[in-house]
């Protein structure tokens, strides 16, 4: 019975914390809502494990939706001629930090498209003076690919993570999606620099963007296993109505469910986010996220004024918020069920234990 190989192949995967190509290939083709379950139990029971009810923050400013590159899937894209374009000044920032450290975040996540008006210096100084600021804070970068040397004078700066999703494992279904000057390959070899630097590293990709297979997905949990990133963040592809995929159906609840569960039994320790995305299709999403074994929530201090403007697909939920009600209001949310927001870093577990031990 194919629920029982399941069955079989998850407590495998609990266990040793890998599976082969076909063994993955198994798990995404034969999947069902009965399997789900059982797989949304064992997850949440590994989270809790490693920590406990603890739901971390990371402040979300979204400081720039200029962007060089032209992904088939994204709003701010550079061909969409539509986009109202926008960038945050240093001090505008530094204000979403005091905001949100007020909040009670400690830690900020600068994302932005490749937006080439900021140099290396720029991200530098923007970093320098948020941890002048801000000391008992983590930053993290979510700027695109970058040089190695660009990606060490971050570091040196004080950046502590940075998140460059992989988006497909799959060379070929990577082409599919992202124009010719994008390739798969400089894409990793962004992600092992980042690495080699000594990088907390996020990587991730869409669940159910056009054309993903089982193999592709099979792929993805390979690279992953093998890179071992601290945080993985996946989320379902949600269309953009100024995109070439704007016709192409979004990616579902339970398939993105799916592959937050079998991520959290492959890297017991990682911080996995339950998305805006997975918010944006689903009222609940979130939520259901977390109870698939998910820890981490990202509540948007951008300034009200740009959020609609940052709009990477359709619908996207939070963009009329204030901060304070983003943070109370998730905070709330994970209160209902069961679980509360943490005021930390959030950092994995072994950087907690690194820092134990100097």
């Amino acid at each position: 019975m194919p629920g029982d190989r399941i069955r079989i192949l998850l407590g495998r995967l609990e266990r040793e914390h890998s599976l082969s190509r076909d063994e993955w290939v198994y798990l995404f083709e034969h999947r069902d809502a009965k399997s789900l379950e059982y797989l949304k139990q064992k997850a949440r029971a590994v989270a809790d494990r490693y920590f406990g009810k603890d739901i971390y923050t990371r402040g979300l400013i979204e400081f720039t939706n200029h962007c060089r590159n032209d992904c088939l899937y994204c709003g701010i894209r550079r061909s969409n001629r539509n986009a109202e374009r926008y960038r945050l000044t240093r001090e505008e920032i530094l204000q979403c930090c005091e905001d949100g450290y007020t909040l009670g975040f400690r830690t900020f996540v600068l994302q932005g498209g490749e937006d080439e008006s900021y140099s290396d210096e720029d991200i530098v100084e923007i970093v320098r003076s948020i941890k002048a600021g801000f000391p008992d804070c983590a930053v993290t970068l979510s700027i695109g690919e970058k040089s190695r040397a660009s990606y060490l004078r971050f570091f040196e700066a004080g950046a502590d993570r940075y998140l460059l999703r992989h988006e497909t494992a799959d060379f070929g279904h990577y082409r599919r999606l992202h124009p010719p000057e994008l390739s798969p390959e400089h894409r990793r070899e962004c992600l092992w620099n980042l690495k080699e630097i000594g990088y907390q590293v996020g990587t991730g990709f869409m669940v159910g963007a056009p054309g993903q297979t089982a193999e592709c997905l099979a792929e993805d949990m390979l690279f992953i296993r093998e890179l071992e990133p601290h945080m993985v963040g996946i989320g379902p592809f949600v269309p953009h109505h100024e995109t070439p995929l704007a016709k192409e159906p979004g990616g579902s609840v339970e398939l993105t469910l799916w592959c937050i569960g079998v991520l959290r039994l492959m890297l017991p320790q990682a911080l996995i986010p339950a998305t805006t995305a997975l918010g944006t299709i689903a009222p609940d999403g979130r939520e259901q996220g977390i109870l698939a074994g998910a820890n981490v929530v990202m509540p948007n201090l951008s300034p009200v004024a740009v959020r609609k403007k940052y709009e990477l697909y359709d619908n996207k939920i939070c963009t009329g918020e204030e901060a304070a009600e983003c943070r109370f209001c998730l905070a709330g949310r994970m209160e209902r069920i069961g679980y509360h927001i943490a005021v930390s870093r959030g950092d994995h577990p072994s950087r907690r234990k690194e820092e134990a031990d100097v």
